[in-house]
């Protein structure tokens, strides 16, 4: 009996342990998904003078990067992003996040644009508001403006052919 608690508390956190490094961490779950986009508005890379809200994408599906200069996984997914916006299958909005203008608009001129509109969060308040963990993150965004999904991580190839182009095709299908 005096080794059957100590043995018992071992199994439990043992247990704990398997459960929670078996999982992918990429798959964290999102309270936003199932909930309406948060609001903001914020100034464009492009014209300062212009804001971009989310509302202004109503009515479409669309997908919304958050990325910075300085992150290295974003430059991973970068030239998948270019082609993906080159197909001409969505439209993807960009959250350039704690950066500068200048760098962030020579990113874009050196690797391709694939943003339809890039907002800039220099204070990352925004990020925040959209549970952000750290770039790159993309995020579905319904007709409604529900989010729908939440990718953690640079998106893959295989990410957009099994996740969401699947889920895009399905939210469009939904409204026609």
């Amino acid at each position: 009996m005096r080794f059957a608690v100590p043995l018992v508390v071992f199994v439990v956190i043992a247990g704990f342990l398997y459960v929670g490094l078996s999982r992918d961490p990429r798959h964290i779950p999102s309270p936003l998904v199932g909930k309406p986009a948060p609001e903001f508005s914020l100034p464009t890379l492009a014209d300062p003078s212009v804001n971009f809200t989310p509302a202004q994408m109503k009515g479409k599906v669309w997908l919304f990067n958050i990325w910075a200069t300085w992150c290295a996984a974003c430059r991973i997914e970068h030239p998948l992003l270019v082609q993906l916006a080159r197909s001409g299958r969505i439209d993807i909005v960009g959250l350039n996040y704690k950066d500068e203008d200048a760098s962030a608009s020579q990113w874009l001129t050196d690797l391709g644009n694939p943003y339809t509109t890039t907002a800039v969060d220099k204070e990352g308040r925004i990020g925040i508001d959209w549970g952000f963990y750290g770039a790159p993150e993309t995020f579905v965004i319904d007709q409604k403006g529900i989010v729908r999904h939440k990718h953690i991580g640079p998106v893959s190839p295989d990410d957009l052919t099994r996740t969401i182009l699947p889920m895009v095709a399905e939210l469009e299908a939904e409204s026609s």
